[in-house]
């Protein structure tokens, strides 16, 4: 009999989550100072490591080979930032990392190839979008700010739009899947992806609904041999999208150029120049093998916005490296399984966060793209063996009345 996941497991994946929502982003609506938001970020994954280990005393874990690369990721960052060229924030964010990766392995211990994290993993981000759209009706003025073009961001809690897109995209894909799966009802779906295509519309982001889209298509595919409900949607999703590129294609483009020129959407709003600026700069051999320490993902002053640039300025190509292993390893273990609803969900996951990995930064350390593969990684873990019964020692025998009273 497989053992039942304790109930304290979904707070310590909530207080991971509420760790990786950042302390950048728009003005709230009460000011928050970004000490006290790093105050709370860094106590929920205190909270969470002491918990994981509460409810895990044995220490007992899973082999992960997903965990086990993120933890060789800890060596090229410690090597570079020792050298504090980033300061001593870099130490930091080593040691906020390595109590990220200390906590996923006291939970590998509950991944069994189910989708008991599938499901914390939509509940909680939904709840995190419940708080969007609270700001939004409370002050629409300051849930969507000329500053970013009219974008939807975070009131209440400082979200930018493209992390509120991606939290939206992923529980849309997650919850398709579901219901194609037939684990959950068509009611309980609704509920949670009307309301999150609207807030993903209200961001604008491009990343987030080309991952939504890509991500479930090749989800989708994977099921479309075995499942006949997969088979219709993917009929239907395409005849839809038929239907809405010739009757909404100026409303659509319109929408995704965002009132953009074409020069600044050919250089993807500015992130081109930044990326050739960092692949210019001149760098020492250990800069390139090790990186310059783990800091705040920008270069120059402005953001990187792409995870593999990110990981090669900070972690080296020892980084980018591990980092590509991971997809490789996750991936080829996906392609391995056989058709099923866990299956698709984690290529649902993995293909969104490789396509994500090219405009937005976090595959490094500890965000929630690390929380979503390795969502991913327990759904591709294999269900732990029973424990073999001792040899010499008889079964105890149950009796009819007391297998009657267990299962009322």
């Amino acid at each position: 009999m497989r053992e039942g996941t304790p109930r304290t497991v979904g707070i310590v994946w909530g207080l991971l989550v509420l760790n990786t929502l950042g302390s950048a982003g728009a003005k709230t609506i009460v000011p928050l100072p970004r000490s006290l938001i790093q105050m709370v970020t860094m106590g929920a994954l205190a909270a969470a490591f002491a918990l994981a280990l509460a409810v895990n005393l044995r220490l007992r874990i899973r082999a992960s080979a997903y965990v086990f690369l993120l933890t060789l990721l800890l060596v090229p960052s410690l090597i570079s930032s020792a050298n504090l060229e980033s300061g001593f924030g870099a130490l930091f964010r080593c040691a906020r990392l390595a109590l990220f990766v200390g906590t996923l392995w006291l939970l590998s211990r509950w991944w069994d190839g189910g989708l008991t994290f599938v499901r914390h993993h939509i509940r909680l981000y939904f709840a995190v979008l419940g708080s969007v759209a609270a700001g939004l009706v409370v002050s629409p003025g300051a849930a969507l700010p000329d500053l970013y073009g009219g974008r939807l961001v975070g009131a209440l809690w400082p979200l930018t739009p493209p992390q509120i897109g991606q939290y939206a995209a992923v529980i849309i894909g997650l919850t398709v899947l579901l219901v194609l799966g037939r684990r959950t009802d068509r009611t309980s779906a609704a509920v949670v992806i009307v309301p999150s295509l609207v807030l993903l519309a209200l961001t604008h982001t491009r990343t987030a609904t080309l991952g939504l889209l890509i991500g479930l298509a090749l989800a989708i595919g994977s099921l479309v041999l075995t499942s006949a409900a997969a088979r219709r949607f993917f009929a239907w999703a395409v005849l839809c999208a038929a239907v809405a590129a010739v009757a909404l294609g100026s409303v659509l483009q319109a929408w995704f150029l965002r009132g953009q020129s074409k020069e600044n959407f050919s250089s993807l709003t500015g992130r081109a120049k930044v990326w050739d600026a960092l692949l210019a700069a001149p760098r020492t051999p250990s800069e390139q093998l090790f990186g310059t320490g783990l800091g705040d993902k920008s270069f120059g002053g402005l953001p990187i916005d792409n995870s593999w640039l990110a990981v090669y300025h900070e972690q080296g190509l020892t980084g980018v490296a591990l980092v590509a292993a991971v997809f490789v390893v996750l991936g080829g273990v996906a392609l391995l399984r056989p058709p099923s609803l866990s299956r698709a969900c984690a290529i649902f996951l993995i293909s969104y966060c490789a396509i994500a990995s090219y405009t937005e930064a976090g595959l490094g350390d500890a965000s929630p793209y690390l929380l979503h593969l390795a969502v991913a990684a327990s759904l591709l873990a294999t269900p732990a063996a029973a424990p073999p019964a001792t040899p010499g020692v008889p079964r105890r025998r149950v009796p009819r009345w007391a297998q009657r009273s267990e299962v009322t």
